[in-house]
Order: C-alpha cells, then structure tokens, then sequence
C-alpha cells in the first residue's frame, strides 16, 4: 500500500487483532504495577502499564513490529525508513533486526544520546537533522528517496496504530474494569491505538490525553476542532513535541474525553515521584500523564485509572532534576 494511500486507512479492531498475534514473538507482555503511596495522593486507584520494561524500552516496538512484520518479502528487502526523536527509531531498528533487513532513521541532532546509542545498537543508520519538524521531514525525504525503503511514520500509520493499540488491549485483560486510561499525547500514536482498542472493547472506559503545557498543540487542537501544529516546541518530554496527523487527528477528536496538560516543573516532580516510590525508571514523557492526574485529582478521584507508561529510554547522564536544578542555580 502506498504511503498516501496509508494515511487514508482508519484501523479496525481486527486490525489490532491481528496485529497482536503478529508481534507476541517480538514483545513482552509488560506488567501493570500499583501503588498505595500514589493511591492515597492522588484519591484514585491507578494501574501503571509498564511500557518502560518493554523490548526496546518503549511501547512503540509494538507498532514498529507490525510494520516490519507485515511486509511482504519483495517490499522488505529494501529495508524501512522513518523519522523520530528516539523510541520510533530504536523500535524500528529492533524490529527490522529481528527480521534481517535494514533500517534508516533521521534523527534531530538534539535527541538523548541514550536513544541514539540504542538506534546504532540495533544497526539502525541515522542521519541527523535540525529539531525542527520541517527540517525532519525535508531531510528524510532525502533519505526516502535515496534508499528506496519502506516508509514507517511514527504515528501517522494504520499498521503502527493498531500495533499500539495492543497496549489497552493488554492492560484490559491485567486488570477489573478500568473508568479511565491516560496515556502521554505527541503526534498520538498510542492515544490512537488506546482510542481504537477501547472504543471497540469498552467503550465506557474515558481516554485522556496529557500533554506538556510547553508543547501543547494537541490540546489546542482539541479545542479548536482542527489540528494546530507547532514547529519546534520545548520540552524536557523529549517524546512529545511532534504534532498530530489525519489519522491521529481522526481518533483523538472522536474518542478522547479530553486533554489535560503539566508544567515542565510538574512533570519532572511525578518522573522523581515515581523513581523514588515505584522503584522504575520511566522517561519524562512516561511521567505526564501522573503529572496531569496529580494537577486534576477532582477529576479522577475515587475512579479506576489506568495509566500507560510508554518508555524507559532515559539518558542516565542528563537526569532532569539535575538539569532545572542547575538552571535555578545559574
């Protein structure tokens, strides 16, 4: 299928079914955790999906394994290709290890050193651009044409979203009925998967967005009824600063309650909060949804929530604590 052609298909449920199927090889059924500690804080019963334990450290191997793993063999042998500040492009190295083929990713040239060691690990080839979104997609269109290799977007993607879509599938089955799920919003891949899954399976589940207020087009979008998209936002949630597409837009403006957002200094308070009580390490971009719960407890006081912590491909030199800190101090 053509990539225009892609970004006019809405995934079905059957979709996300099949695509659970093709990946169980290439995944772990990551845990859901609790805790008492972060119950009584914020008046709610949380369950933490824990994406951050995933192969490849992100939720986003799932979407990227059904990319690769549902190509046909004349397609695959040109390898695939994909823009992304870091989880995409290591999930899509992975999965195109696994299968043998090669793998090309343009990268910002800001992106956590971390995420570029882990692409590399995988035998991804990066070529680097400027953290702009206009500078991503000009140099991978570059890069696109000169490999001829499989287009995989981040987000913007059928196959990718069903993938993600397997995550709320899971965290269904691990636990009792849920009210709410809240999952982090960039371009809206995983809110995409999340809104195809329980919308099918329980639509009676709210899905919220969270969102960092210095990166906040989704939840601009949201209010404006048509997608807002800035081009170099700033935010110590590395993972969320791409806008939203069609397809995401398609999901998010049908399925999602709403969109809640933090401040920079909220969102590294909940990462350090869920360090320190829970004992994993998650990414600043993981810590947003807690950071938006914790901000708005009258919204999901005495409710059931389940919360997707989508990675734990954190940069070990670079700790955001440390950062606001030092730049109090200067």
């Amino acid at each position: 299928m053509k990539t225009d052609a892609l970004t006019q298909y809405i995934p079905t449920l059957e979709d996300m079914l099949v695509a659970h199927e093709r990946i169980k090889p290439h995944i772990h059924r990551t845990p859901v955790l609790t805790s008492s500690f972060l119950n009584e804080l914020t008046g709610a019963e949380l369950f933490f999906k824990c994406e951050n334990f995933q192969k490849a450290g992100a939720f986003k191997v799932r979407g990227a394994s059904n990319a690769v793993f549902g190509l046909d063999e004349e397609t695959a042998k040109a390898g695939v290709a994909t823009h992304s500040s870091g989880n995409h492009a290591l999930s899509l190295s992975y999965a195109a290890g696994r299968r043998g083929i090669p793998c090309h990713v343009v990268m910002p040239r800001t992106a956590p050193q971390a995420k570029k060691d882990a692409v590399r690990g995988y035998g991804g080839i990066i070529t680097e651009c400027e953290p702009s979104t206009s500078s991503r997609e000009a140099v991978f269109a570059e890069v696109e044409a000169r490999t001829g290799a499989e287009f995989v977007h981040p987000y913007n993607d059928p196959r990718v979203i069903a993938g993600q879509g397997t995550c709320s599938k899971e965290l269904m089955e691990q636990t009792d009925g849920l009210d709410a799920v809240v999952a982090p919003i960039g371009g809206g891949g995983m809110v995409s998967g999340t809104c195809l899954t329980l919308s099918n399976l329980a639509p009676e589940v709210k899905i919220f967005a969270a969102e960092p207020e210095q990166a906040d087009d989704a939840a601009r979008s949201f209010k404006a009824g048509h997608i807002i998209a800035d081009d170099a936002p700033e935010t110590v949630a590395d993972g969320l600063k791409v806008p939203l597409k069609e397809l995401t837009w398609h999901f998010v403006s049908n399925h999602v309650t709403d969109i809640l957002t933090a401040s920079e200094q909220e969102i590294v308070d909940a990462m350090r909060l869920i360090w320190a009580r829970m004992k994993i390490v998650m990414e600043p971009s993981s810590a947003v949804p807690l950071a938006t719960i914790l901000k708005n407890r009258d919204v999901f006081a005495r409710k059931r929530v389940g919360i997707i912590v989508t990675g734990g491909n954190v940069d070990l030199g670079k700790l955001p604590w440390s950062i606001l800190r030092s730049e109090d101090r200067s």
